[in-house]
């Protein structure tokens, strides 16, 4: 597998380590990334050859992993001349780890199929951290053997990856994902807006929560720093209204109603509003102060 040649399109927060985790693990490595100052910077910092396209990118690559913001950014790198589909040889892969609706992944998997090209979705979670620290956890959609195919190669930055069913399914598998953490996230800053009002120390109540049944990677990364208004870090929460936007969609067609979730997605919203969008999603405490 290390002699494989590998392309990674899109070097934001999470697809520039991760590109640069398969360049220390040995792959041949090219990259894309709109900014091209950025995928230059890449270079710098790693072994790999920085492209003027994303199709370009993708000539003579066995896989091609894609880690942009939404639907139509996958689009506009996956299709035309220049993109990704048209230059990728037969029996090569395309790894979509951008978070999107299982309608894309679906319509991507069709398209792949006609070109004689395997397809996974394959959302991730672990944040900036995770990605930076190879910890991703990775869920994903396709058939069998190309999961096979791609989980050793996934393993260079992803600590945790298991095949949740045909494609579609690593999307929805994330959408899961995305509303437990709304929710744990909207109890965590109840309980912590008491906990403040209460008078209790927010280290000492953490560290004996955190061994009980309320404990979460939320509580454990989040509870100090949301006491203390910090927010500038993490995943931001124009991001998480566009996931939250994903899943009530999909809610919406399997005729099922998420209140809560439409609930936090409204806070983020007048979040939104209050200018604090490029906050991580912890922020979503102001809403109770």
């Amino acid at each position: 597998m290390k002699n494989s040649n590998v392309a990674f399109i899109g070097l934001g927060v999470m697809g520039y380590p991760m590109a640069g985790h398969l360049s220390n693990a040995g792959y041949s490595v090219k990259v894309y990334n709109r900014t091209l100052k950025k995928a230059h910077d890449w270079t710098q910092a790693y072994i790999g050859e920085s492209c003027l396209t994303p199709g370009s990118a993708a000539q003579d690559s066995d896989y091609v992993f894609v880690c942009v913001g939404n639907d139509d950014d996958v689009r506009s790198v996956v299709y035309g001349s220049d993109g990704i589909l048209a230059n990728m040889k037969p029996g090569s892969m395309l790894v979509d780890h951008t978070t999107t609706s299982a309608e894309l992944a679906i319509e991507l998997a069709a398209a792949c199929e006609q070109k004689g090209v395997l397809f996974v979705d394959a959302p991730v979670s672990g944040g900036q951290a995770g990605a930076e620290n190879g910890a991703l956890t990775i869920m994903c959609g396709g058939q069998p053997n190309a999961y096979d195919q791609v989980a050793p190669i996934m393993r260079s930055y992803g600590k945790q990856s298991k095949l949740m069913g045909e494609n579609g399914q690593g999307q929805r598998a994330k959408m899961v994902n995305q509303i437990c953490i709304a929710g744990v996230l909207k109890g965590l800053s109840e309980g912590l807006l008491l906990a403040q009002r209460s008078g209790l120390d927010i280290g000492e109540l953490v560290d004996v929560l955190k061994h009980g049944a309320a404990g979460s990677w939320q509580m454990e990364n989040r509870s100090l720093t949301m006491s203390k208004g910090e927010f500038d870090f993490g995943f931001a929460i124009d991001w998480m209204h566009k996931d939250l936007g994903i899943c009530l969609d999909e809610s919406r067609k399997l005729g099922i109603t998420l209140p809560l979730t439409t609930t936090v997605d409204s806070e983020y919203q007048e979040l939104q509003k209050r200018g604090l969008g490029c906050m991580d999603t912890s922020v979503l405490i102001k809403v109770y102060e």
